[in-house]
């Protein structure tokens, strides 16, 4: 009798006015934060990633290995362009996608871009045991994830939006800083914290 369940986002009167996208490095949790934000708006997860598995029937692996990064690279591109249009919802990119000029444009002028900053350390933690990172495919893949961060960490930079991710956070707490950095910049209505 004196249990309570959470609010539905109708309960609590929010809205996403634009799509959110989620950027940074692997292991930064774009994709599961990504997922707790959509649940929590009702908006559709997408995962730009994902679908280019889908699409090619090809894992991310295979298609580095077979065409190379620049193929994969174009690929992405036009899967952003295409994952952008319709209602707003809630997209997680690659870890390279934003590296791309032509691909910040375009978010940044359709989306309200967060970029999910962790340290190295937190970032190693969460990779160093998946198969599934053809850019640590390395003899060394600590040191390939160290010059990929240090190259990289400038231009997430230049995101909109940004939220410091704790290795202590869980998805949820992560997924409530991001909606109040999309509050604060009025793409989530009625959110009260």
């Amino acid at each position: 009798m004196g249990e309570t369940t959470p609010q539905s986002r109708e309960d609590r009167g929010e809205a996403l006015c634009r799509t959110v996208v989620l950027v940074g490095m692997m292991g930064a949790g774009k994709t599961a934060v990504g997922r707790a934000l959509a649940t929590r708006l009702g908006v559709e997860m997408r995962d730009s990633d994902a679908e280019i598995v889908n699409s090619s029937q090809l894992s991310i692996a295979e298609i580095f290995e077979r065409y190379g990064e620049p193929f994969f690279r174009e690929k992405e591109s036009a899967v952003i362009a295409r994952l952008l249009e319709g209602p707003p919802s809630v997209l997680s990119t690659g870890g390279g996608a934003w590296m791309a000029e032509a691909n910040r444009g375009l978010l940044t002028a359709n989306a309200a871009v967060v970029w999910l900053k962790a340290d190295l350390e937190l970032l190693w933690s969460r990779v160093r045991h998946k198969t599934t990172r053809p850019l640590l495919r390395t003899r060394s893949p600590k040191a390939t994830l160290t010059a990929l961060y240090a190259d990289r960490a400038p231009v997430y930079a230049l995101a909109p939006l940004s939220v410091e991710v704790h290795a202590d956070w869980s998805i949820e707490e992560t997924a409530e800083h991001v909606m109040t950095e999309l509050a604060r910049v009025g793409a989530v209505e009625g959110y009260r914290g």
